[in-house]
C-alpha cells in the first residue's frame, strides 16, 4: 500500500479543458456529491491543480489495487510524513478512515451525514452551464441542449457513441433493480407515478420483492438520479416524477414525447435554484414563494394560452395567482387576465434571466 499511496503522489493529474460551473470549492473540507457523470471528479481536479503539488494527495477509492484495511493502516502516517495538507477521497467508500488533514474533499454518489465536512450537490450541467461548451449563442444552442442533455462528456463524443456511453454508464454504477426502475421512469417521465405502480409494472417481467423495489427506488430519489414533486396542498397524493437528465430518456427509451420532455427541462432548472414548487391540476408548475405558475408550452400561440388559462381558472382566482409565465420554444408576447399577469417567454430567456 506504501508504494501505491507513493505513486498515487508523485502521479500528474490531468484535466482537458475546464468549463467554470456555477458551484466552486475553496479552502473548506466537503463532500461533493452527485450522479454518475455529473462531474465531480473534473471539479475535484481542477481544483488541485490551484494548489502546489506535493500539498495534496488523490486517491480515487473505486481503484481495485487499494486495499481498504491496509490503506486505513498506512493512510495516515503518509499523510503526515509528506506533510499533505489536501487529500482527496474521489469515489468515497464509508470504509475508508478518515486522517487528520488540514482540508479534506469526498466525492460521492451517496450523502453521509458528516458533521465536518459542508456538502455540495452538484447537478448535471444547467442550460447555461451547458452554453459554456458550445461555440455559438444562437437558436441552434437550445436544440443542441434537447440533444444532448447536461452531461459534460456529452460534448466529446460523437453522435453514434452517446446513448451507449449512458447506457455502460448506468450499468455501471446501478444495480439491476435500479436499472430497471430508472427505465421504466424515463418512459414515465413528467408523469404522475408511485413505487407502487412501478412495483405492478416490473412483476409482470421480472420476478421481484416489494421490498427490495422500495428500497431501490428509495435509493434512486437519494441519490437524485430521479425527483419528486408533491400536488399543492395535497401532500398524500401520487408525486409527479422527473429525471436527473433529460438525455436519460433517449438513452433508455425509444418513447418519444416532446411535450414531456420540455417540462422535465423546465423542473431541472426549478430545481438547480432550489425553488420551492408543486403541481396541481392542469398546472405543471407552482410557485407559493412568488405566486407563480409556470407551464411548459413549446409550441403554444396566444389563442391556445386563453384556452389553457379558462381550463385552470378556479386556481388563478382561487389563489389570487399574480403570475402566469408560459415557457414556449421561441414564442414571446401576453395575453389579457383580470387576476393574473400572462407572458410566453422562450425557454433560453426564462433560463438565463435573474
Amino acid at each position: 500500500m506504501k508504494i501505491l499511496l507513493q505513486e498515487l503522489y508523485k502521479t500528474d493529474l490531468h484535466v482537458e479543458k475546464f468549463h467554470d460551473r456555477k458551484i466552486y470549492i475553496d479552502e473548506k473540507s466537503y463532500q461533493i456529491n452527485g450522479i454518475t457523470q455529473s462531474g465531480k471528479s473534473k471539479l475535484v481536479k481542477n481544483y488541485l491543480l490551484s494548489l502546489k503539488k506535493n500539498s495534496y494527495l488523490y486517491i480515487d477509492c473505486s481503484d481495485i489495487r487499494i486495499n481498504i484495511a491496509t490503506l486505513n493502516q498506512e493512510l495516515s502516517k503518509f499523510c503526515i510524513s509528506n506533510r499533505i495538507d489536501t487529500l482527496v477521497l474521489d469515489n468515497y467508500i464509508k470504509e475508508i478512515n478518515f486522517v487528520n488533514v488540514s482540508q479534506l474533499l469526498i466525492t460521492s454518489q451517496i450523502h453521509y451525514k458528516i458533521d465536518e465536512l459542508q456538502t455540495i450537490q452538484l447537478y448535471p450541467l444547467d442550460y447555461e452551464e451547458f452554453l459554456a461548451y458550445e461555440h455559438k449563442y444562437d437558436s441552434s444552442a437550445l436544440n443542441h441542449f434537447f440533444q444532448l442533455g447536461g452531461f459534460p462528456a456529452m460534448h466529446k463524443l460523437n453522435t453514434d457513441a452517446r446513448v451507449l456511453y449512458i447506457q455502460k454508464a448506468l450499468l455501471y454504477t446501478l444495480d439491476s433493480m435500479e436499472f430497471d426502475i430508472l427505465k421504466l421512469c424515463a418512459k414515465m417521465m413528467s408523469q404522475k407515478l408511485s413505487a407502487f405502480t412501478i412495483y405492478e409494472k416490473l412483476k409482470l417481467e421480472r420476478k421481484i420483492s416489494k421490498d427490495r423495489l422500495y428500497k431501490s427506488y428509495e435509493q434512486l430519489l437519494s441519490k437524485k438520479y430521479i425527483h419528486n414533486l408533491e400536488k399543492f396542498n395535497h401532500e398524500r397524493a401520487t408525486k409527479k416524477l422527473y429525471l436527473c437528465d433529460i438525455s436519460l430518456r433517449n438513452a433508455l427509451t425509444t418513447d418519444k414525447h416532446f411535450g414531456r420532455l420540455f417540462e422535465n427541462m423546465i423542473f431541472l432548472e426549478l430545481l438547480k435554484l432550489h425553488v420551492e414548487c408543486y403541481y396541481d391540476d392542469g398546472i405543471d408548475f407552482y410557485l407559493p414563494d412568488t405566486n407563480e405558475v409556470i407551464l411548459g408550452m413549446p409550441f403554444t400561440d396566444e389563442r391556445s394560452l386563453f384556452k389553457k388559462l379558462e381550463k385552470i381558472e378556479s386556481f388563478l382566482f382561487g389563489y389570487q395567482v399574480d403570475k402566469v409565465t408560459a415557457i414556449t420554444m421561441n414564442k414571446e408576447g401576453g395575453v389579457s387576465h383580470p387576476i393574473s399577469k400572462v407572458e410566453m417567454v422562450p425557454f433560453d430567456i426564462w433560463a438565463l434571466g435573474d
